[in-house]
């Protein structure tokens, strides 16, 4: 008799996403984002208390397409990670675990977390 060979668990290749997996991923990526954030602030404030040579030539790097997706990215990142974490709070405290419950409360983290992140961008650039 003759074996064969299957694979031992799932793999992506036959692994149908579903907006639970996509978004426990993307909390994960935001949350590592947001760590290099950090640092990118970091070196941006300590641009500020070096000198003004030094801070217009790191606000020349912010002003730019880049420096603006990037920021446009590290506020996503912010609001997305925290929804998505009070989502999570309330899973701990055993509340919204019905998978309506939590397909609703996933589409709504990610409406909120646009509409904040357009409406942070809208102010920031406005003034």
């Amino acid at each position: 008799m003759e074996s064969v060979k299957r694979p031992l668990s799932p793999h992506l290749q036959v692994y149908k996403p579903q907006l639970t997996s996509i978004l426990s991923i993307t909390h994960r990526g935001t949350g590592v984002f947001l760590s290099l954030g950090a640092l990118l602030l970091t070196c941006w404030l300590v641009g500020l208390t070096a000198g003004e040579e030094v801070f217009n030539n790191l606000q020349l790097h912010v002003s730019a397409w880049y420096g603006k997706i990037s920021l446009a990215a590290f506020i996503f990142s912010f609001y997305f990670h925290l929804t998505n974490g009070v989502r999570h709070l309330f899973w701990d405290a055993g509340k919204g675990l019905e998978i309506k419950t939590v397909y609703i409360t996933g589409y709504t983290c990610i409406a909120m977390s646009i509409i904040l992140s357009m409406t942070t961008l809208y102010f920031g650039y406005s003034t």
